[in-house]
């Protein structure tokens, strides 16, 4: 079948996907909460293919959601740790915005952004019990 072309990826495309990454974040959605929330909970689903967190309030209510697809990231990147970390702090802004402190986090899955995605929240400063 002859040699397989392997494709390696110049600064210039390496650049330019970090750009398309940090435009994604940037383009949060604004969210106009109708009343100032305290507590909720962040449910993160993290797979071999994907990440997804979801922000609902304390009935089960969804506040935001985001996914490391929606923020940029193609194919296998979805599923690393530094994808997983990205989509987390994109949740923790919105959650900042809409008034969250306490938060309690439900993890599920078995993909390798579990631990990242947990410490990302806490590092954006909410309460995780």
């Amino acid at each position: 079948m002859g040699k397989k072309k392997i494709a390696k990826e110049t600064p210039e495309e390496a650049l330019k996907e970090r750009e398309v990454v940090e435009t994604a974040l940037k383009k949060a959605v604004e969210i106009s909460p109708a009343k100032q929330l305290i507590k909720g909970k962040v449910y993160i689903k993290v797979s071999y293919n994907n990440t997804l967190i979801t922000v609902t309030d304390e009935k089960g209510g969804v506040i935001a959601w985001a996914s490391a697809g929606g923020l940029g990231f193609r194919g296998p990147k979805k599923a690393t740790p530094f994808a997983a970390a990205r989509v987390a702090e994109t949740i923790a802004e919105r959650a900042k915005r809409i008034g969250l402190q306490d938060v309690i986090v439900l993890v599920k899955g078995v993909g390798s952004g579990r631990e990242s995605a947990i410490r990302a929240l806490a590092n954006r400063g909410l309460n995780i019990s």
